[in-house]
């Protein structure tokens, strides 16, 4: 599923052409406002990302300013304006993580990957984030991949599982 995703990153909206997607989505949602977040989670799950021409393209369509929706955006977490890679790896950084040594997971990671988080590695691989609790504290420390949790995790799982996805390049 991740692979059709960045398939379809590149998004459409070049002149006044929408893409196939879009005028779909337009076509199911009433143009209110009260749309806007399940809009949005629609174009995250399609694209991996918000772009900004399908931000420009819903504030017509919602007659909404575009500051309102790139608010939204930027507010919560579940969106990104930029395309993540084909593995998304997030590090927990709450309480009972960090305690347990989940920065030293982090660090590895920047170590390994040469990026840092918010950042996707420039052949589309990786893509790191630092989150605050994944609601698996009991696992502490832990780590995702695409939303796959490794619990009770350490630096060399980390490069185990690394290892493994860079395998399937």
């Amino acid at each position: 599923m991740q692979e059709e995703k960045n398939k379809n990153t590149k998004c459409c909206c070049g002149g006044n052409k929408k893409d196939k997607f879009i005028e779909d989505l337009f076509a199911e949602y009433q143009p209110i406002k009260d749309n806007l977040i399940q809009m949005l989670n629609e174009i995250q799950e399609h694209y991996g990302y918000v772009p900004i021409e399908v931000q420009q393209e819903l504030s017509e369509f919602l007659s909404i300013p575009m500051a309102e929706i790139y608010g939204v955006v930027t507010f919560y977490s579940r969106f990104s304006l930029k395309p993540k890679g084909k593995y998304n790896i997030s590090v927990c950084l709450g309480t009972a993580c960090f305690v347990k040594g989940s920065q030293k997971i982090m660090d590895r990671l920047l170590e390994r990957l040469k990026i840092q988080p918010g950042e996707t590695t420039e052949d589309g691989m990786f893509s790191i984030e630092e989150t605050r609790c994944v609601g698996a504290c009991g696992l502490a420390p832990v780590f995702t991949v695409n939303g796959e949790v490794y619990g009770k995790a350490t630096v060399q799982k980390l490069d185990q599982v690394l290892d493994e996805l860079m395998k399937q390049k």
